[in-house]
């Protein structure tokens, strides 16, 4: 009894010890032929639906045929394997059934005697497993007894390698569709780069500069320019463009859940913590994180955040293991940060992390030149969203009415614009030219400027704040006779650094150094 006890570990270890069906076949092979007689062990999964004996694996060592792993079953094959009882049948001889005949007829070895143990999993007959050695009657009742303590086993070991096989077979299609997606995903983020050779080239060029490495980077630009398509073709143009790309909208997420997003939880973290959770930076791994409106951070987060940026690990909330983690972080925002660190609502040693390499996207009314081209790009894709099928023609003067707006929205205003136009155009009459009457006071700067100067917005708009912003640059900057920096510059009537009035001049589009005075800069 006990050497059974000691046979049936011993198989148990070997029969379970691996969910690769071909390990198993070859380490049961090395065991059990020190207790029978055995030449190899074949694995056949039995297809019901098809009346297939498929081949899982084989382990011999005597040559086989195996260039035929599917073996249709006849109905009379397939009721003789209906009708078998037992677990364990003896087939000293392969012609007295037709089941085992056409399977060692396809494997090219009839002289053989076998051991056939039928296998099932909760009621379902899985298949069969054939033990077998060259020449006729080698096979004994005892031999049966010995393998039919190995049914349990080898059903849960096939069971096992069934799952495996489909898991496996459905991550490789994941992984296939993913690469699909990506693929996509990267064709349409470069598709709609609209004015990658206008008015966004140099943008474009600190892209190309940038997107091989590992740096961080640093967008920064006004609501609406895009900033989200230039971290898509950093994050595809890079070494990392099979990896994930994890978008996160920093101003999104309240402060309580802040961190569990960014960095996950564990059990029993806090309360509604059921189970542990993955956070953004777990799921970036190898490839990019997207971190929009990092300038909304609350502290804590900015902190953990400066953790991961210096030591590459994270911490889970309720956690103490320190998580390794190999991202690229690209992070954008349409504040000032240097304001933030100056207000102590941003940690100065982030942003010195996060500002390796900025990339300043220009608003709209900086590359005017762009507009005909995003007019014609977002009338041709909001025209395929609402089924328009014939693209309407533009109204006389509509390009120099849209050249005339500031588009304080940038181009997701001239977006959302040209959707609400093509809404109104198909319920009315489609056959009229286009037409965008509900801009609102459709007049350019200059135009603004001439009379008594005075604006009529509505109190707290973008535009009003630019707009009085840049009378006061402009005065201190004629105060000070064109000098930005130095002392009496503007810089230093105004109270900032020379570097970050010259940031507000390109962004309000005031022009200084040669450009203003076509001679020496300032």
């Amino acid at each position: 009894m006990k050497a059974l006890i000691n046979f049936f570990h011993e198989a148990t270890l070997r029969i379970c010890g691996s969910l690769e069906i071909e390990e198993v076949a070859d380490n049961c092979l090395t065991y059990l032929q020190n207790y029978l007689p055995l030449d190899g062990i074949s694995m056949h999964y039995y297809d019901q639906q098809n009346r297939m004996l498929l081949l899982l694996a084989t382990a011999s060592k005597i040559p086989l045929n195996l260039g035929q792993t599917a073996i249709p079953i006849s109905e009379a094959g397939h009721q003789s394997f209906k009708d078998t009882k037992g677990s364990v049948v003896i087939y000293n001889n392969p012609e007295e059934d037709p089941v085992p005949l056409k399977i060692w007829e396809t494997l090219g070895c009839l002289n053989k005697s076998s051991l056939v143990l039928f296998v099932t999993f909760k009621g379902t007959r899985l298949g069969q497993i054939d033990f077998f050695c060259q020449g006729r009657n080698r096979y004994t009742a005892e031999h049966a007894n010995l393998i039919r303590q190995l049914h349990n086993p080898f059903s849960i070991a096939m069971a096992n390698c069934l799952q495996y096989r489909e898991i496996v077979n459905i991550k490789r299609l994941l992984t296939n569709d993913n690469r699909y997606l990506r693929d996509e995903l990267h064709r349409v983020s470069s598709d709609v780069i609209v004015g990658a050779r206008g008015g966004l080239k140099a943008v474009m060029e600190a892209v190309d500069q940038v997107a091989p490495l590992t740096s961080q980077v640093l967008l920064l630009g006004e609501t609406g320019v895009g900033k989200e398509i230039i971290a898509n073709a950093i994050h595809y143009a890079s070494p990392r463009k099979d990896g994930p790309l994890i978008k996160i909208n920093c101003g999104a997420i309240p402060d309580g859940l802040i961190d569990s997003e960014l960095f996950g939880h564990e059990k029993g973290a806090f309360t509604g913590a059921l189970s542990q959770k993955l956070g953004h930076f777990e799921r970036a791994h190898q490839g990019t994180i997207f971190l929009d409106e990092v300038g909304d951070l609350p502290a804590q987060a900015q902190i953990r955040l400066l953790r991961v940026l210096q030591d590459k690990e994270i911490e889970r909330v309720g956690g103490t293991t320190h998580i390794k983690v190999d991202v690229r972080v690209i992070a954008a925002t349409n504040k000032n940060l240097e304001e933030l660190v100056r207000k102590h609502r941003f940690r100065e040693d982030l942003w010195f992390r996060l500002n390796v390499f900025p990339i300043l996207i220009p608003p709209l009314r900086e590359r005017k030149s762009d507009i005909p081209y995003f007019l014609h790009h977002f009338i041709m894709k909001k025209s395929r969203e609402l089924n328009i099928v014939k693209p309407p023609i533009l109204a006389s003067g509509t390009i120099e009415k849209l050249m005339a707006y500031d588009w304080p929205g940038n181009v997701r205003e001239l977006e959302n614009i040209v959707e609400r136009a093509l809404i109104r155009m198909r319920t009315a009459n489609p056959e009229k030219p286009l037409v965008f009457d509900d801009l609102p006071n459709i007049r350019s700067v200059s135009a603004r400027s001439e009379g008594n100067g005075s604006l009529r917005e509505p109190e707290g708009s973008q535009y009003l704040l630019d707009n009085r912003m840049r009378r006061h640059i402009e005065s201190m900057l004629k105060k000070a006779n064109g000098k930005v920096q130095g002392p009496g510059g503007a810089a230093a009537l105004l109270g900032i650094k020379p570097n970050t009035l010259r940031h507000r001049m390109r962004t309000l589009g005031i022009p200084f150094g040669r450009s203003a005075r076509g001679g020496r800069g300032t």
